[in-house]
């Protein structure tokens, strides 16, 4: 492995530890602090604030670094390693790359606090952040494992599992094509696992077992060789039958 390599690891590396260490910071406080020192988002809507907002964003934001690094890490390993064959600043366009891929995940966490937000409201999720909505719980998982089977899903998700293929397509040179690239790479990411993310609604927002099981699957499915469209297709039924057992 090349110094550009290693330092790329050491990056990743970096950011997504320290992105996991939040959680555990903040699922230790969920745990261990008494409810009167604890902050809880509001139930009502009307009643949060601005810090509010921004707590359940930076959660989010964490949670999807931590969640989509890893899996995004042979992409990034790739286009360092094109970039140093092309005599370009490996680390600097990397970086690019990863900041811009990140902000597609960045935004897409505005959608998620908006929508914890009116959830709170409708009294489906606890100030623990909970479910407390069986049916809702059902319909995600439903929704979620139908998604796998779909041809969009395929679509996004090819185009997520071949690094080199997407870098020969979608290349573009310097600071600006890193940029680009990074956020194509990371539309296409949000395509292919968004249906998988709701699911935290579902099984407790700060549930760190599931944020581990979702970060695994999606590793699993974009790395995964041979049989990655059965592997997929099997995670749908799974995800089926589970919300099909909540309804019953």
């Amino acid at each position: 492995m090349t110094k550009h390599h290693w330092l790329t690891w050491i990056g990743l590396l970096a950011a997504i530890t320290t992105a996991w260490l939040y959680l555990f910071y903040q699922h230790e406080q969920m745990m261990t602090l008494p409810m009167a020192d604890m902050w809880m988002p509001p139930s009502d809507v009307s009643a949060w604030q601005w810090r509010d907002f921004g707590l359940v964003y930076l959660m989010w934001a964490v949670m999807m670094a931590a969640m989509m690094l890893p899996s995004a890490t042979p992409m990034i390993l790739a286009y360092t390693r094109i970039c140093r064959q092309r005599k370009q600043n490996a680390q600097l366009l990397a970086a690019l790359f990863s900041l811009a891929y990140l902000l597609i995940w960045l935004l897409f966490s505005i959608a998620l606090t908006v929508l914890q937000w009116q959830l709170h409201g409708l009294r489906i999720l606890s100030p623990m952040m909970d479910n407390q909505s069986e049916s809702l719980a059902a319909v995600i998982f439903i929704a979620a494992g139908t998604y796998q089977w779909l041809p969009v899903k395929d679509f996004f998700l090819q185009n997520c599992r071949s690094p080199v293929g997407f870098l020969l397509t979608e290349w573009r040179g310097g600071a600006t094509g890193s940029i680009h690239m990074g956020i194509k790479h990371g539309v296409m990411c949000v395509g292919c696992c968004w249906a998988q993310m709701m699911i935290m609604f579902a099984v407790g927002v700060m549930n760190l077992w599931a944020i581990a099981l979702i970060t695994a699957l999606v590793l699993v499915e974009k790395i995964l060789p041979v049989y990655q469209r059965y592997f997929s297709r099997a995670v749908g039924v799974f995800f089926v039958g589970w919300g099909i057992g909540l309804l019953l």
